[in-house]
């Protein structure tokens, strides 16, 4: 069994409830509310700003060019097609955001394995492409049309975007293939704990995180 499929099944219940979750079902019907939505997107925005950054320190560590190059690329089309998207919906110029207490331990979570194994690194920015993709292809099949976050939903069901993730996962099974068991037991771990955070980020928006005090 390859890395990412032993990942996945042990994931596989973080990403069922993901799709449980009221922001993913109301997202694929329409009811979601414009301020729920809005949040999400100004806290994405804020996330993605960090991932880029993540991902670009990922390409300056790995040794093969092949992968370094895949990485890069995953960097600025990043920053190409998740800026459009934030603009679609928040217009040009909009104010910046405060990261909300899930975002900034999500981003803070990333960021800390800078200085750990690249592959735990590579490990744990997986399910940002991975979920997304996964919940991105779900909603599609049954969302209704027309829809107010077609847009959304349309940019993480995109073939493209599929082609993005399948190389992502192929990147860190040859990482985790090459790497001593301790390191791919701390892969998994990683992956794990990115998943928990991303269903964290969507229940998150839902309620309208905000800091307390």
């Amino acid at each position: 069994m390859k890395w990412s499929e032993s990942a996945w099944a042990e994931a596989r219940h973080i990403y069922h409830a993901i799709l449980e979750l009221p922001f993913v079902k109301e997202l694929a019907d329409g009811s979601l509310s414009e301020d729920r939505f809005l949040f999400y997107i100004r806290q994405d925005s804020l996330y993605i700003e960090n991932y880029t950054r993540v991902l670009a320190h990922i390409a300056s560590r790995l040794p093969r060019r092949e992968h370094i190059e895949a990485f890069l690329n995953f960097a600025s089309e990043g920053i190409v097609v998740e800026k459009a998207l934030h603009q679609s919906y928040l217009g040009e110029g909009h104010a910046p955001a405060t990261s909300s207490p899930t975002t900034l331990l999500y981003t803070s979570f990333e960021s800390s394995l800078a200085l750990g194994p690249v592959e735990v690194e590579a490990a744990a920015i997986l399910p940002c492409f991975w979920v997304y993709q996964r919940v991105g292809e779900v909603i599609l099949r049954c969302c209704s049309r027309p829809n107010p976050y077609s847009g959304w939903i349309d940019t993480y069901a995109d073939p493209s975007f599929g082609a993005a993730t399948q190389r992502a996962i192929e990147i860190c099974d040859q990482l985790a293939a090459e790497a001593a068991p301790y390191i791919r037991a701390r892969m998994t771990d990683a992956f794990l704990t990115a998943t928990k955070m991303e269903w964290m980020f969507w229940h998150s928006a839902y309620n309208l995180e905000n800091w307390k005090i």
